[in-house]
Parts: C-alpha cells; sequence; structure tokens
C-alpha cells in the first residue's frame, strides 16, 4: 500500500509539472516551442469543428463553422490544464492522506478554486494545498493577460489585409494590384507596399509561431484571409520583378524572400511538407495559359511588359519559393476561394495528435 501511494504521489507531481511546464511555453516563452497538451487540445478539437462543417465543397458553412474553431479552443486550453492540475493535486493529497479518493478530490477541488469549502489536516497537504491555489489562480491570470495580446497582433494582421482590399480587389490577386495602380496614374507606387508588407511577413511569423491559434483566427470578412493576401502581395511582387519592364526593383525581391522565408517557417512549425531547395524550373501551381491571360489584362490596361517567354519563365523562378507552402497554409487553415493561392490549395488532411519531427 505504501508503494502504491508513493507511485501516486509521483504521478500527480509528474502531471502538474508537465502541465505547468505546458502552460509556460504555450503562453511565456516568447517563441515557437509546441507542446504535447496543447496540440492535443488543438487537433481534437480540429477533428471535431472538421466533422461539424461536413464534406460539402460549400465555403459558407465551413466558414460559419471554422470561424468559432480558434476561440473555443484557446477556451478550451485553460480548462484542460486546471483539470490536469485538479486530477494531479488528488492523486497528491490521497499519497499523503488515509482517507478516500473522494476526499481527496474535494480537498484538490477547493484549495484549486480557492472555496475554501475543505480544509487539510496535516502540515505536508497544507502546503500543497497553498501551492495548487497559487497554480490555479497563476493559470487564470495568464489567459486574462494572454487574450488580449492575441486579439492586439491579430488586429494589426487584420488592418493591412483589410487595406489590401482596395489595392488587390476582393479576393485579392497580384495581377489586380498592378493593374489598379496602373489605372489610377502610380505605376511607381508599389514601394510603401513592399516595405510594410515587409514588416507583415515579420510580425506574422514571431507572432503565429508564438501563438499558434493565430494562425486559425478568421479574418471578420468572410471573404478576407491572412493567407491569400499574402499570396496576392508575393505575386504582384514576382510579376513587377520579372514581367513589368523597367528597372529591377530591389524592395521586390527583399519582399519576396521575406515572404517565402516566413511561409517556411509557418509551414515546417506545422509540419506541412514542402522543398526547402527548389529548382528554378521546377514545376508551379500557375500554369502558363493563366500566366498568358494576366499579361494580356496587364498589356491591355497599359502596363509595359518584357517579353512573354522569358516574364514567364522569370517569374517561375521566384514563384517556385513560396508556390508549395503557400498551397498548404491556404489549405491547412480553410481559405476562402482566391486566384492562384487557395483555389488550387493543398487538400485539408487530419493533422497527427503527435508533431513530426523535421
Amino acid at each position: 500500500m505504501v508503494a502504491l501511494r508513493l507511485l501516486s504521489f509521483a504521478v500527480g507531481l509528474a502531471v502538474v509539472v508537465g502541465t505547468l511546464g505546458s502552460a509556460i511555453r504555450t503562453m511565456v516563452v516568447p517563441r515557437g516551442l509546441p507542446t504535447f497538451i496543447a496540440r492535443w487540445v488543438f487537433v481534437g478539437l480540429r477533428y471535431v469543428f472538421r466533422a461539424l462543417s461536413g464534406r460539402a465543397p460549400d465555403y459558407e458553412r465551413t466558414d460559419r463553422v471554422m470561424a468559432m474553431y480558434a476561440p473555443l479552443s484557446l477556451m478550451a486550453l485553460p480548462v484542460v490544464w486546471l483539470s490536469l492540475v485538479l486530477g494531479g493535486y488528488t492523486l497528491m493529497y490521497w499519497a499523503l492522506d488515509d482517507g478516500s479518493m473522494r476526499n481527496a478530490f474535494r480537498l484538490s477541488g477547493s484549495s484549486l478554486l480557492t472555496l475554501g469549502f475543505e480544509r487539510p489536516g496535516d502540515l505536508p497537504r497544507v502546503a500543497l494545498s497553498f501551492t495548487q491555489a497559487g497554480m490555479g489562480i497563476g493559470l487564470l491570470a495568464l489567459l486574462i493577460t494572454y487574450l488580449p495580446s492575441i486579439y492586439s497582433t491579430f488586429a494589426r494582421r487584420e488592418a493591412a489585409v483589410a487595406l489590401l482590399e482596395t489595392r488587390a480587389g476582393l479576393p485579392p490577386s497580384g495581377p489586380n494590384l498592378i493593374v489598379r495602380y496602373q489605372q489610377i496614374g502610380w505605376p511607381g507606387g508599389y514601394d510603401e507596399v513592399w516595405k510594410n508588407w515587409q514588416q507583415w511577413f515579420a510580425e506574422v511569423e514571431e507572432s503565429h509561431t508564438s501563438i499558434p491559434a493565430l494562425a486559425f483566427f478568421r479574418s471578420p470578412q468572410p471573404d478576407q484571409s491572412w493567407v491569400t493576401a499574402a499570396g496576392a502581395v508575393l505575386d504582384a511582387a514576382s510579376l513587377v520583378v520579372s514581367t513589368v519592364d523597367g528597372e529591377r526593383d530591389p524592395e521586390a525581391q527583399l519582399l519576396i524572400r521575406s515572404g517565402y522565408v516566413s511561409l517556411r517557417r509557418l509551414a515546417t512549425y506545422f509540419g506541412l511538407e514542402f522543398d526547402p531547395d527548389p529548382r528554378p524550373d521546377d514545376t508551379i501551381s500557375v500554369t502558363r495559359v493563366e500566366f498568358d491571360g494576366a499579361y494580356d489584362r496587364m498589356a491591355a490596361a497599359g502596363v509595359k511588359l518584357r517579353e512573354r517567354d522569358q516574364a514567364w519563365r522569370d517569374f517561375a523562378g521566384w514563384r517556385v519559393n513560396y508556390d508549395a507552402v503557400l498551397l498548404g497554409l491556404a489549405g491547412y487553415t480553410m481559405a476562402p476561394p482566391a486566384p492562384w493561392s487557395s483555389d488550387r490549395a493543398t487538400p485539408w488532411q487530419h493533422p497527427p495528435f503527435r508533431r513530426r519531427r523535421r
């Protein structure tokens, strides 16, 4: 019986320490450190929401259901943490007392929620009760301070996505951005877009790996998405560098690099497969017919363009750097339909409960 109680205390202590470590890695450490508990919560609820959204290709239904996925998953996470702490301390209280498991559970719940209807008898259980009360308050305080930072980061991300509608249309596309700038007589006004979106990509990479739930927060407008907006800006920069006639645009080239580096790191964090070193002549998802259609649209709008065949080869050489990760993230987040991105996204697959090592 003594050995069983010692084992019970050890298991309870391991559960509590593991739960505390998960909370710290998820909410405190400013980097993408995946945790077993958080992944089980988000992946498990993803299966549930996927089933609720149905298998039919009805985007409106999918968007309505999936809009609740990230917020509810985020709220479920502290509930799971508190439940694990409750169970872990119950085992430790039972190991220190000859009473029943029911009494140990009552003491654990009273201490965790600071209700005070059950009092520990001896000094070891009093000490445990103090630590449990502090942990319960600490976990709730973490959640309270965590939510404002999430929504402030979300607001900054979505401000840029919303502003892109006036430049690239809805749904956004790279050729639309170039044509609109030509139509308003500002064909050289790309520099501000490139600089702002370089900053945007850096912030999204940092925030969406530190707080991965943000990747699944959907835009306020059903037709908008941070993934499709990123694809439209990257396509616009690739077209400017490869197809629009004029001097080379170093800011556009830096934007493309910052964009595909950020998207690749996000894809790596979420376990999506891609080629980290593609060849310039590898196949991309945009076809030559689609490129020719965009080329003709820009030409009809009065944009000065380079020779068609060479422009296609150069565009494909730039697009190949972010093509696979863009489509993978579009499918993973169930982004709304948009040309050259989510309209050909990698089909959604059930994510594994255990994160694959890369």
